[in-house]
């Protein structure tokens, strides 16, 4: 831990290199402790797991036949990018995925490795690491079957260069999912006007509305560097009750799911499928326990 917390400080988030963005560290980092308080800054985050997670099962279920009951995500490997204090880390691990999240904040990871550890089962399935998405690149290369990157790319300060990480992280044919929010008139006025200023939905400032990210830029970004957009959803939070559905409506908060192409993986079809499936089951294997 000591050598990791070396390798992180190490390079101060040069926004030449990072897609991680220093005043929005500086931003998360004063919120850290409050990740698992459902009633305070980060109740909506909360709440849309009831939402997000099931999107993320049903969609890999729908394209993977061979599921465990009662773990039905057992043998997958989720990177969770900007996973904060593990909000969604957690519920993905308990549907038996081998989930590794990342954040640049280092008080987020001190807390969601604190809050995993008062379940066993949760300790072994879940690893976190205080780290930019940059700098897992070199070790993770085509690692993980599924990444989910939820309310993190209005964050970034590279969006293409974010993107391009995601891709080479991710196998081939894996699954990236995205939650975040469009860049209308509409998301500036409700969601930084009414939610910060007016309601405190979410504590002022957190977001900038310059760095929202339109789903047409998203979808374009995602297909020119080798993803397949499958599916774009709209969500919709409603503050008086403080749960979120889905609508046809993206002009607020939108979801999501594009898979990467598995070109390269397919160049010797005679071969390599036997190869690349007892591959895969030895990685999954390693990492399940």
């Amino acid at each position: 831990q000591l050598s990791l917390f070396r390798f992180t400080v190490k390079r101060p988030f040069s926004t030449s290199h990072s897609s991680v963005d220093s005043k929005e560290i500086k931003k998360f980092q004063l919120l850290a402790h409050k990740w698992w308080d459902e009633e305070g800054e980060y109740a909506a985050l909360h709440s849309m797991n009831d939402i997000r997670v099931p999107f993320i099962r049903d969609t890999l279920l729908s394209m993977n036949s061979n599921n465990h009951l009662g773990n039905p995500l057992s043998g997958i490997k989720i990177l969770d990018v900007g996973c904060g204090g593990g909000l969604l880390s957690e519920p993905l691990g308990r549907l038996g995925a081998s989930v590794t999240g990342i954040d640049p904040v280092e008080d987020n990871i001190r807390t969601a490795d604190q809050h995993k550890s008062f379940d066993p089962v949760l300790a072994k399935r879940i690893q976190y690491k205080s780290s930019s998405l940059e700098e897992i690149v070199e070790e993770s290369m085509e690692t993980f079957d599924v990444i989910v990157a939820s309310e993190v790319v209005e964050h970034v300060a590279d969006l293409e260069m974010f993107i391009k990480c995601c891709s080479q992280v991710l196998k081939p044919e894996g699954s990236l999912f995205i939650t975040t929010i469009n860049k209308t008139q509409l998301s500036y006025v409700l969601g930084i006007v009414v939610a910060e200023k007016i309601m405190g939905i979410v504590p002022e400032g957190t977001h900038e509305w310059e760095k929202f990210v339109p789903p047409e830029e998203l979808e374009r970004l995602l297909e020119s560097n080798g993803f397949s957009v499958k599916t774009v959803s709209g969500m919709l939070y409603n503050p008086l009750s403080g749960s979120w559905s889905w609508t046809e409506s993206t002009s607020l908060n939108y979801a999501v799911h594009a898979v990467k192409s598995g070109a390269r993986a397919q160049s010797h079809a005679t071969d390599t499928p036997p190869e690349t499936d007892t591959q895969q089951h030895s990685a999954t294997a390693g990492t399940a326990g």
